[in-house]
């Protein structure tokens, strides 16, 4: 990538991360207390929807900046001489070293809204395993479908999409992989609100799932679905419709 276009997609990254984040900050402090163990109520209801707002929005810009000039330039540099079977798995490649990197800036500000949203104690440190447990799987769902659906829709239409549809591409795509990663978003959210000496206070996953399963079943291990869907999809759409608008402006 040219400098230009690395200075595009970091700008554009930032700007989108802010616009996503504190838009739909209240619906993520709903699905948060709904996956509380403490219950939806207990965990503050709909009092108090925005507590966290501030460390969101320091946290919103260089998280989302890092992680799109990580994500532009791993898919440029593994894109020179790959074939074209092999692009998912480049996108895949590179969305995963996109979120490693983000993650970094993203956990610290994400316990601290947690805590807000809940009351909780954890530590940090655990809590960025975790979350790249977490934030991996639903990138190499999301950007590889994403990426996707733009060229079939360039294909369909003979030339490259808009951004509006690149928007509604990431609304599919985000709400899909929201869907199937919610497990996931429900331990992380148990972990990362346990009290010490909890079960869930050491950590595992997997743990964490087989104690919600055992105790609530399906309906447990998908808390908070719809309100994940429906952030993550019109999240989709505005981060990723965001970017898109803001680079071609740069660019």
């Amino acid at each position: 990538m040219e400098p230009r276009e690395s200075w595009a997609a970091l700008a554009a990254g930032g700007v989108a991360g802010v616009c996503v984040d504190l838009i739909l900050f209240p619906l993520d402090t709903v699905k948060t207390r709904l996956q509380s163990p403490q219950g939806f109520r207990k965990a503050g209801g709909f009092r108090g929807i925005y507590a966290g707002v501030p460390s969101t929005a320091i946290g919103s810009f260089p998280n989302a900046a890092v992680f799109f000039i990580t994500y532009e330039n791993v898919k440029s540099m593994l894109h020179h001489g790959s074939t074209s079977y092999l692009t998912p798995a480049t996108h895949m490649v590179a969305a995963s070293l996109g979120e490693v990197v983000a993650c970094l800036i993203r956990v610290p500000s994400e316990v601290v809204k947690q805590r807000a949203q809940v009351s909780p104690s954890s530590s940090t440190l655990r809590i960025l395993s975790h979350t790249l447990y977490h934030e991996i799987p639903f990138s190499l769902v999301q950007f590889p479908l994403w990426e996707s659906l733009k060229d079939l829709w360039s294909w369909k239409q003979g030339h490259v999409v808009d951004s509006w549809q690149s928007a509604v591409c990431g609304a599919f795509a985000g709400g899909f992989a929201a869907a199937v990663t919610t497990p996931l978003d429900v331990a992380k959210t148990r972990i990362m609100l346990a009290k010490a000496g909890s079960s869930n206070a050491s950590g595992n996953v997997l743990a964490a799932l087989g104690g919600i399963w055992r105790t609530q079943g399906l309906s447990g291990l998908f808390a908070g679905v719809v309100p994940r869907m429906a952030a993550i999809s019109l999240g989709g759409f505005i981060f990723l419709g965001t970017y898109e608008k803001t680079r071609q402006l740069l660019l």
